[in-house]
């Protein structure tokens, strides 16, 4: 018996964002609103936070390259994990000037889409 996917009870919407955010390379970002689009969802940014926020732990994806459409990593209440979503964007050779990045530089443009 083959096992479930571990997105298999998640929307289909939720389930189309993810198959994007997987196809996010090393250090590159995108945006929310961007993956949204890229999802066929345009206009849903919300709906990729939410879906990132409730992506399960086991689902490997690079959720870290996913940013507002500013050039910046989003805050979170509560924690600090923004502060965790940047070293790793850092660690990918990604350069910030003060809390923003340059998008004209570091923003991924699919050839597919």
């Amino acid at each position: 018996m083959k096992e479930k996917s571990p997105t298999a009870e998640r929307s289909p919407r939720w389930q189309a964002i993810y198959e994007v955010v997987a196809r996010i390379p090393y250090g590159r970002v995108a945006t929310y609103g961007q993956v949204a689009a890229l999802a066929g969802y345009p206009g849903r940014a919300r709906q990729v936070g939410y879906a990132l926020a409730g992506m399960p732990e086991d689902l490997d994806l690079p959720w870290h390259r996913v940013i507002n459409a500013q050039g910046e990593v989003s805050p979170r209440t509560w924690t600090k994990i923004h502060e965790f979503q940047q070293v790793l964007l850092e660690r990918e050779g990604i350069v910030f000037k003060g809390v923003r990045l340059d998008l004209k530089c570091y923003r991924w443009e699919p050839e597919d889409s």
